[in-house]
């Protein structure tokens, strides 16, 4: 059984100020895999002065120091791999080839794509009769999510080392072994002490004081759209900089051509991946409403080919991530069979033979309409929704009809529609055919929250922006 005990703060690790402690279940089994220690505002106070301590001198590191910094991390991170795949398989229920892929490439992509980024970042510029500079803002909180612990660690430790900030992280405390292991490799690679510090917890403990502490100067936030606007609530005293990435409904336009089937199959899948568990999942499938029928019987034996069962073995999902995850689930799709639409696959309970652990069935609903609760709620499980459109106004009509802006898609044989599609969508994000770039921004309109991550883009939320007037003097 795993146990971590102790904090990084100041470069070391040290013995929390009180001795409380959290168990972290396994969700594959329903048994305890370790426990980690609970942090409290006298932890956060000295990981953010560690913090302040250190910002002076990392804050005016070089370029190529910082570029260093970073390939000694990927190094380490390369060398730890097996060890964070599987602690995202025990505090998670990650399946082995899951974690062992997209989950650990998520980040070490990241990684790879900041320090190309900062290489050719330009921090300075001359604009008239001035210079424009671009300076670290400060100490940041960093406060992320369990679903892709290591995506949302990189995504914002990375650019934030980037540009020179200090910082302060708080893994998930439903995902605190592969965060803790990330401070391990950090450390490894010879981080400055004070640079980076980890405090685990949950949100009250941890999460509250951190977000609104007097000496943080930013606060980056990946979760629920609920605790988003709680986290911008606390820090609005101290009018420090917040971003968020928050929740989702993303739409997934499918269209009228020879290539639907195919991209039926392919919306299952991916709405399948990693239990359903992702804000930028394609949710709500739109789909011609002639074709309707065809669209069922595709998604029903796509949906069938996705397996369900223990994460150490070969299936294609494991469980949700928590019994208050499995719960919420279950009864999300009760409501879809009460409010009238069509189940397709999956449905209540357990899938047969697992009577333990917190497995959800892969489920599939047809005939949604668009103020159905499962069409509004992020419901975050191996759940989609099918909902049929007219034309490809009433298409891009539907799709953003949502409180959220995450993450959309376009899938088609007709690129230019596709593109036209694309432009017309309310979404941070809109990928065409599956498109995928680690240097395109992520980030949300609405109630998906705000700001921009991955890539170059990801570096402007941690920079303050100086007019420096008078530099270049006008010529006489």
């Amino acid at each position: 059984m795993r146990e971590y005990l102790k904090f990084y703060i100041g470069g070391r690790w040290v013995d929390p100020a009180q001795s409380a402690t959290m168990n972290v279940v396994n969700p594959a089994t329903e048994e305890v895999a370790g426990r980690v220690s609970v942090g409290s505002a006298a932890d956060v106070d000295r990981a953010v002065a560690a913090a302040r301590e250190a910002f002076p001198a990392w804050s005016v590191s070089s370029v190529a120091d910082r570029v260093d910094l970073l390939g000694s991390i990927s190094e380490v991170y390369t060398k730890r791999r097996d060890d964070l795949a599987a602690a995202l398989t025990e505090e998670m229920g990650a399946p082995s080839a899951l974690a062992n892929g997209f989950q650990l490439d998520l980040g070490a992509g990241h990684l790879g794509t900041v320090i190309e980024s900062l290489r050719d970042f330009s921090f300075e510029q001359e604009l008239g009769q001035s210079l424009i500079v671009r300076e670290p803002i400060g100490v940041c909180a960093l406060i992320t999510p369990w679903n892709w612990p290591l995506n949302q660690i990189a995504v914002k430790v990375f650019p934030a080392l980037a540009t020179g900030c200090t910082m302060v992280l708080k893994p998930s405390e439903r995902s605190p072994f592969s965060g803790q292991i990330f401070a391990e490799i950090l450390d490894e690679a010879g981080v400055p002490a004070g640079v980076f510090n980890v405090v685990q917890g949950d949100g009250p403990s941890v999460g509250v004081p951190l977000s609104g502490h007097r000496d943080v100067d930013m606060v980056s936030f990946t979760g629920s759209t609920r605790a988003g606007v709680e986290i911008a609530k606390n820090a609005a005293p101290g009018v420090k900089r917040v971003t968020q990435e928050l929740g989702g409904k993303g739409p997934n336009i499918l269209l009228d051509d020879a290539s639907l089937a195919d991209n039926v199959g392919k919306g299952v899948v991916t709405m399948m991946l990693n239990s359903g568990q992702t804000c930028s999942a394609p949710s709500r499938m739109l789909v011609p409403s002639a074709r309707m029928e065809e669209v069922i019987d595709v998604a029903r034996t796509a949906a069938a080919a996705v397996t369900v069962g223990d994460p150490q073995g070969d299936s294609t999902i494991g469980p949700v991530v928590a019994e208050s995850q499995f719960v919420k689930i279950q009864n999300l799709i009760q409501q879809g069979i009460d409010e009238g639409a069509t189940l397709v696959a999956g449905g209540p309970g357990r899938p047969d033979g697992l009577a333990k652990g917190f497995y959800v069935k892969p489920t599939v609903f047809a005939d949604v309409k668009n103020d159905m609760t499962i069409a509004r709620e992020e419901i975050f499980g191996p759940v989609l929704t099918i909902i049929g459109y007219d034309s490809v106004d009433h298409a891009v009509e539907i799709a953003n009809d949502t409180e959220y802006g995450l993450a959309a898609f376009v899938a088609g044989d007709d690129l230019d529609l596709a593109r036209s599609i694309a432009r017309r969508i309310r979404s941070g994000s809109v990928a065409i055919n599956d498109g995928f770039d680690f240097c395109a921004p992520f980030g949300g309109y609405k109630k998906s929250g705000n700001g921009r991550e991955w890539g170059a883009f990801g570096f402007d939320d941690y920079l303050e922006t100086k007019g420096i007037l008078g530099y270049t003097p006008a010529s006489s």
